[in-house]
């Protein structure tokens, strides 16, 4: 079967950017107050195992680890898996999808989607959030952090290289719809302001939880 051809400029853009992605990123949570925050409250709010999807280099992944979760990433690139399992290898990082988890119904506490469900086309997003509702057990929550707005951007440069990728702003309204409409319930959303120099709109982090 022929793959997705977003699938695949994805994970070749990833691939080229990955080392100095997670370089540049390395030390980011240290002055993201918000981020932080977020993620706390997720890990505050979970029981049992969680997955990272879309874990880039781990350091999601990594923080969870360190408030205490046991939690695991995947990532559809196999250059940023590498980097993930060189940088924290202590944990656990596998290649994967989100548009198709390799992972049984209902076995999941938590799953984050950490500025990654924003390649994916919006259309397909429903068959998305319908995967993460059929991961989580009964009460599980998720967590999404993406930027907000309504545009799609076709990237040509990256990171120091020149890659093809595209992302989308999401409107954070239309997503809470949209977990609604796969049988989530909401729990928190959030809207920040931009942090210059790097960030030109707003973020936002939604929390929804699997009823049961």
């Amino acid at each position: 079967m022929t793959e997705p051809a977003f699938l695949t400029t994805t994970r070749t853009a990833y691939d080229t950017v990955a080392a100095d992605y997670e370089l540049l990123l390395r030390d980011h949570l240290a002055s993201a107050t918000f981020d932080r925050a977020a993620l706390g409250a997720f890990a505050e709010l979970v029981t049992g195992p969680v997955v990272d999807v879309g874990c880039g280099p781990g350091r999601i992944t990594a923080h969870l680890a360190g408030l205490g979760l046991d939690v695991h990433g995947v990532d559809l690139s196999p250059g940023m898996v590498a980097v993930a399992r060189d940088r924290h290898p202590g944990l656990r990082f596998e290649v994967g999808s989100m548009t198709a988890l390799d992972l049984p119904d209902g076995v999941l506490g938590g799953l984050v989607a950490w500025y990654s469900l924003i390649h994916v086309p919006p259309e397909l997003h429903a068959d998305v959030l319908a995967g993460f509702h059929r991961v989580l057990a009964p009460g599980g929550h998720l967590l999404l952090a993406f930027q907000a707005g309504d545009e799609r951007r076709d990237l040509t440069e990256g990171y120091g290289h020149r890659i093809e990728l595209t992302a989308y702003r999401l409107a954070p309204d239309r997503v809470a719809a949209q977990l609604g409409a796969a049988g989530f319930e909401p729990r928190a959303t959030l809207v920040r302001e931009p942090e210059p120099p790097n960030e030109k709109t707003p973020q936002a982090y939604l929390i929804v939880r699997k009823p049961g």
